[in-house]
C-alpha cells in the first residue's frame, strides 16, 4: 500500500467562506481550524501546508452557551507592573467580535511556524460583507461547521 504525501506547494490556495451567524464559538473554531490545516482533504499531510484560506462573516453573532458571556475572561499583559488586563467575553464580543473567534482558532492550529502560516490565512469580518470576490471563495458546507 502506497501513501501520499502532499509536496509543499503543490496546489493553489483554495478559499472558503464559512457564517458564522448562530453558530456556538468552539464548534466553529474547531471546524475552522480543521479546514485551515487541510484536515479535510484526502491527500492531508501534518507537516505541510495545504494551503486553505478561511473567511468568516458575520462573527458579531456567533454565540457562546452557558454562563460564558459573562464568566469567561481574556487577559492580556501590557508589560508594565500591574499590566494585566482583564475583560469578559461579552466586552469583547460587543467591542472586537473577531478576537473573539480569532483567539479560539488560533488555539487549535499547531503551536509552529506551519500554525503561523495557517493562522495568516484566516480572515474574520464582524458583518456579512467581505472583500474577497476575487479569490472566488466556495461556501463551506454549513451541515460540517
Amino acid at each position: 500500500m502506497t501513501t501520499y504525501l502532499a509536496k509543499p506547494g503543490h496546489r493553489q490556495v483554495r478559499w472558503r467562506v464559512v457564517n458564522a451567524e448562530g453558530k456556538v464559538l468552539g464548534r466553529l473554531a474547531a471546524r475552522a481550524a480543521r479546514a485551515l490545516m487541510g484536515k479535510d482533504s484526502p491527500d492531508w499531510t501534518p507537516y505541510a501546508d495545504h494551503r486553505e484560506g478561511l473567511i468568516i462573516i458575520n462573527a458579531e453573532k456567533v454565540r457562546l452557551t452557558g454562563r460564558k458571556l459573562d464568566n469567561k475572561f481574556y487577559r492580556h499583559y501590557t508589560g508594565y507592573p500591574g499590566g494585566l488586563r482583564e475583560t469578559t467575553a461579552r466586552e469583547v464580543l460587543a467591542r472586537r467580535p473577531e478576537r473573539l473567534l480569532a483567539e479560539a482558532i488560533r488555539g487549535m492550529l499547531p503551536k509552529s511556524r506551519l500554525g503561523d502560516r495557517l493562522a495568516a490565512r484566516l480572515r474574520i469580518y464582524a458583518g456579512g460583507n467581505y472583500p474577497h470576490q476575487a479569490q472566488r471563495p466556495e461556501a463551506l458546507d454549513p451541515a460540517r461547521v
